[in-house]
């Protein structure tokens, strides 16, 4: 256990290197959730905003309302960078390197999640500062706020964990850069831009059962101080079979893939 925890700290800080030595991936993670939350409290958030609250200052209520999905999609898209990371790993044959060395082999991927949770939190930070500044404002203290962190940093470990499987399965980066993109569009699909009843039926029961409406319900609760219900349970047992399947698929494809 000693040498796994040294081992996995080791290769944590060699993906940190990476991200500031190519900090153009970090750079799209953020960009990409800041441009959908420019538009669509800017071009949307007036109509939508209205449609949700009633009230005439609907773009206000809107930026309350979108936020978490934006962060939701900020955190999906750090995990996406596991999966190429991972796929680049092997397509440059690091992967085959580390396979003879001395080391705990479960510390390679476990280098790249911790690598890719500390770069979601960071983004989160960033998304969180823009939506600030263009009118986002909770009303969570100091507790919910740590259940917030908490929620973010399940749902960050659990999709990591599944996005390095993807990236295994990958042949080449640029399909482990496109194979975990449904992560990027189901909150879309969710309760995540438009409530859930305001969608058609065939759709709505997908998004009210799919993993990511209870998480964006759960941060709301959170951040507005308003009543999560069984929202909380729903987002952390999600996490959990997700992080579970994730991680026993990742080490069965990382112990019998072949050297690339």
């Amino acid at each position: 256990m000693t040498i796994a925890v040294t081992d996995s700290a080791t290769m944590l800080r060699r993906n940190l290197r990476h991200m500031l030595r190519y900090p153009s991936m970090t750079g799209t993670i953020i960009v990409m959730p800041v441009v959908f939350l420019l538009l669509f409290v800017y071009v949307f958030g007036g109509t939508l905003g209205a449609g949700i609250s009633g009230a005439a200052s609907g773009r206000a209520e809107y930026v309350n309302y979108v936020t978490p999905a934006i962060i939701v999609m900020t955190v999906a898209g750090a995990a996406l960078t596991a999966a190429v990371s991972v796929s680049m790993d092997l397509t440059e044959g690091i992967i085959a390197r580390f396979r003879t060395m001395a080391i705990a082999r479960v510390s390679v991927l476990t280098g790249h999640v911790l690598g890719t949770l500390v770069q979601a939190m960071a983004s989160v930070l960033v998304v969180i500062g823009f939506a600030l500044l263009v009118g986002f404002r909770p009303s969570a203290g100091f507790l919910a706020w740590l259940g917030v962190g908490g929620v973010l940093l399940a749902m960050a470990f659990a999709l990591t964990w599944l996005c390095v499987a993807l990236g295994q399965v990958s042949k080449s980066v640029e399909t482990a850069s496109n194979l975990p993109m449904p992560l990027i569009i189901l909150p879309f699909l969710g309760s995540g831009f438009v409530p859930t009843e305001s969608l058609p039926s065939a759709i709505r029961w997908f998004a009210e059962y799919q993993p990511f409406t209870p998480i964006m319900e759960t941060l709301r609760g959170l951040l507005f101080d308003t009543p999560v219900g069984g929202n909380a349970i729903a987002a952390l047992g999600w996490c959990a079979v997700i992080a579970l399947g994730g991680y026993l698929w990742s080490r069965r494809l990382f112990n019998r893939e072949p050297a690339r």
